[in-house]
């Protein structure tokens, strides 16, 4: 561990200039004390650091000293696919990690491409969660991981929408979706052949297992989640319903609706009324889901069938209006 933090202040050196004792504490989450006992390891290995005292003061490397000990070891060159994902990979536990292949990239990359890259570091971020949510971390994540890189079966007891349920499973992969984390995984004994999906943070508990499995040869896990996502959506609107918007509705549509709807309202539209409503038709995925999904739109939506969900909503606005009476 210490072998690994004088290396990363020399590569911060590198890569920076000149940074403070305090600076370097922050970045390797030590104390100040700390690095100054790294330093004088630094110093007693022949290392042509030297520091300055005083506002503007700091640590730096001789001009022209380069350390070329930037090999990868197994587990950043592992790290390198989270790059841009420094949150999952910390859920993964691979944050410590991921920032040590960072500096040794950064040490690696000639004067000109280590500017650049950091120009870009400073001008994008990811944010993989939505707005709505920090997605959802799992205390089982980084066991399943581990169980997918070792190819070992796990025994989960899993929470689904049918109940819980003991499960073993074999995990071919796993696949950050919208802020949340999937095992790709074949059930051992289930009733279908090939693998399903598995939400993680519905595991409620794991015990790992020494029994291995083969994994697929041919199984592109990329691939599959395509295709999977692909069915998913296919089979999410198998009902229409017919409804009129207003403008203001038609212009909210477009931020609380799936693209499948509003291409529809867009393909299906007739002619604007004299107060600019318009008459199309839309896929849902059932009369509950488009019950709350029509809801979010207020006045500004009418359906008009099918009938048991125009119903249903105005039930829903009966209720509402005996809440907030007039007055």
């Amino acid at each position: 561990m210490r072998a690994s933090r004088l290396l990363s202040i020399l590569l911060l050196l590198q890569a920076r200039g000149r940074l403070t004792a305090a600076q370097l504490a922050a970045e390797l989450e030590v104390s100040v004390r700390t690095v100054y006992r790294d330093v004088e390891s630094l110093h007693a290995a022949g290392i042509p650091l030297y520091g300055e005292a005083g506002h503007a003061g700091g640590y730096q490397l001789v001009d022209g000293w380069r350390t070329r000990l930037t090999g990868l070891t197994e587990a950043e060159a592992g790290s390198l696919f989270l790059a841009g994902l420094p949150g999952p990979a910390a859920e993964l536990g691979y944050g410590a990690v991921l920032a040590t292949l960072k500096l040794k990239l950064s040490a690696a990359l000639p004067a000109e491409l280590a500017d650049r890259a950091a120009r870009v570091q400073e001008r994008f971020h990811l944010d993989a969660p939505g707005w709505y949510s920090d997605g959802d971390p799992s205390p089982h994540l980084a066991a399943t991981a581990d169980a997918v890189w070792e190819q070992r079966r796990i025994r989960v007891r899993y929470r689904s929408w049918r109940g819980d349920a003991e499960r073993t499973l074999e995990p071919y992969g796993l696949v950050l979706k919208g802020g949340r984390w999937y095992a790709v995984a074949r059930t051992v004994g289930g009733s279908r052949p090939g693998p399903a999906t598995y939400r993680i943070n519905q595991v409620l508990a794991l015990t790992a297992t020494d029994e291995c499995f083969d994994r697929p040869a041919d199984f592109d896990l990329a691939g599959w989640w395509h295709a999977h996502v692909r069915d998913f959506r296919t089979r999410l609107h198998q009902d229409e319903a017919r409804i009129r918007l207003s403008p203001a509705g038609r212009r909210r549509l477009r931020e609380v609706a799936a693209d499948p709807v509003v291409r529809a309202v867009d393909d299906t539209a007739e002619a604007p009324d004299a107060d600019g409503w318009v008459t199309a038709r839309v896929p849902i995925e059932s009369l509950t889901h488009a019950h709350g999904d029509f809801l979010r739109l207020g006045a500004e939506v009418e359906v008009l069938s099918p009938a048991p969900l125009r119903a249903r909503i105005a039930e829903t606005a009966r209720g509402l209006a005996a809440l907030y009476p007039p007055g």
